[in-house]
């Protein structure tokens, strides 16, 4: 018998509370066991508006990561989109090859409501505000993150950290202003 067929399913109608908090840990606990999909590989495809990409961890990887995404929101008719997406996705592969070692991963999910971006890489520690002076040349990626993007954030994940930004559809449903937006 299988550890997970031991359970009743979640239709049971007999099923006590504590049952119902073993199942949901156990639900919880086999997608963190679950084997995860190196980031040298793209996500699987949940539908036709998700898009992933395995990046090398080298320079060329910034223009690839640029291209890649103006092609696919050209393919996705939402190129309005382009110019702001390409800086912002540039900025994170950028500072993931600056600050990561290893594989890189980009991903873009597009919504009714916006376009989620997200580079993931190998290291554990999230982004760090820093406070440029008007002479530097670098350290100006947040703030252009907080101009540009109407959400971004950095999640941990079980292969280091996943770096995202949300850009709003102009072609959006009414309201969506105020959406909230999450990563995958």
């Amino acid at each position: 018998m299988s550890a997970r067929s031991q359970w009743p399913s979640a239709s049971g109608a007999s099923s006590s509370p504590k049952e119902a908090s073993v199942r949901r840990q156990w639900a919880l606990w086999s997608r963190t066991l679950a084997p995860l999909r190196p980031l040298d590989a793209p996500r699987a495809r949940a539908s036709a508006w998700d898009a992933s990409w395995p990046l090398k961890q080298e320079p060329l990887s910034v223009r690839r990561a640029r291209q890649l995404v103006t092609a696919q929101l050209f393919d996705w008719a939402v190129a309005e989109l382009g110019d702001t997406a390409e800086l912002l996705v540039s900025e994170l592969v950028t500072n993931a090859l600056r600050h990561t070692r290893g594989p890189l991963r980009l991903n873009l999910r597009l919504s009714d409501s916006h376009l989620l971006c997200e580079v993931e890489d190998t290291e554990s520690a999230g982004p760090v505000r820093n406070v440029a002076g008007p002479d530097a040349e670098g350290g100006r990626g947040t703030e252009l993150l907080d101009l540009l993007a109407h959400a971004w954030g950095s999640v941990r994940t079980a292969t280091g950290k996943s770096v995202w930004f949300a850009l709003h559809r102009p072609d959006g449903p009414a309201g969506s202003e105020r959406a909230r937006v999450t990563p995958w």
